[in-house]
């Protein structure tokens, strides 16, 4: 082990930042920096004289690789991170657009949005896992967020607050409870889990998500990355009275016979069968202000994002 990659390696030790998901990509990241970096003749390189010069000729590098911008954003948020941890803040402030990393534009043509199909959500046979998978569905969860929660934590009544260790890049953040589904479910999954998470009591987090991933696979259950597709695309309507632009183009293909549409409604119903607990002060408006907050109920911090879940903003 080199000196970069030991500097690297006591960071993480004794900074426990974000999810188990995010800080083996960043060991992996880390790693995979110092010795290319190694490889390029830098040598007895150390993380507090980690410079300009060396920041670029690793995304150079990783450029004349073939690596695409999207995992390019990724492996530049894992060294932002141990700049920071470093006290290299001027460096770790070098934007994407100055090393020449291209911007990840991409636009849904049509919804990816699911619901949650409750023949095979009732062939579930592990509670644990029925529950984070209808809260996924009913908050638009990740999945580590869901297995992860804690309702007598995050419950406060007219939100959730999920806690920074359990989410991606350890963002906490605020998801407002609207409708009575939402209430429903909060309350059920406190009942059944009490003040513990939806992992069992005698499994590590691993260990559930292999049985969560055996799960789904068992009863046909896949893509339920949608579920967060379905949340967002709800909000939307909620917050404009407007059906996203995704959503639009998929019910125009069902008319043109492009799409089969009509498939019966799963656990959350078709849209607009979900009664609200209050009335929405949030209606009526605009694209920019909805996208807004919807990326940040997803967890995110950029309104571009939310073009993958909506459709073109224009």
């Amino acid at each position: 082990m080199d000196k970069l990659q030991w500097d690297f390696s006591q960071q993480q030790r004794h900074n426990r930042d974000g999810s188990y998901s995010t800080q083996a990509a960043r060991a992996a990241t880390l790693r995979l920096s110092a010795k290319q970096l190694r490889d390029l003749g830098y040598r007895n390189l150390r993380s507090e004289t980690f410079g300009q010069r060396h920041l670029k000729a690793l995304v150079a590098h990783w450029q004349e690789s073939g690596i695409s911008p999207g995992v390019l954003k990724n492996r530049m948020s894992h060294l932002r991170w141990a700049l920071e941890k470093s006290g290299r803040s001027g460096v770790a402030r070098i934007t994407n657009d100055e090393l020449g990393i291209a911007r990840r534009t991409y636009v849904a043509k049509e919804s990816k949005g699911r619901d949650l199909p409750t023949a095979n959500l009732e062939k579930i046979t592990d509670q644990h896992v029925r529950q984070s998978l209808r809260l996924q569905a009913a908050f638009g969860l990740r999945r580590e967020e869901a297995i992860k929660f804690i309702a007598a934590v995050a419950d406060r009544g007219d939100r959730i607050e999920l806690k920074a260790s359990w989410t991606k890049g350890g963002k906490p953040r605020s998801i407002p409870v609207r409708t009575l589904l939402q209430r429903t479910v909060l309350d059920e999954v406190r009942a059944f889990a009490g003040n513990a998470s939806l992992i069992p009591a005698h499994l590590n987090y691993r260990e559930q998500l292999k049985r969560y991933e055996d799960q789904l696979r068992a009863t046909g259950l896949t893509c339920m990355h949608g579920l967060r597709h379905h949340y967002a695309q709800q909000r939307y309507l909620d917050l404009t009275g407007k059906q996203a632009p995704a959503v639009m183009a998929s019910l125009k293909r069902v008319e043109q016979g492009q799409l089969i549409g009509g498939a019966e409604p799963g656990w959350l119903g078709q849209v607009g069968a979900i009664p609200s607990l209050t009335t929405s002060t949030h209606a009526g408006l605009s694209d920019r202000e909805a996208r807004q907050l919807i990326s940040l109920e997803l967890g995110h911090e950029r309104i571009s994002i939310t073009s993958v879940y909506l459709g073109s903003s224009k």
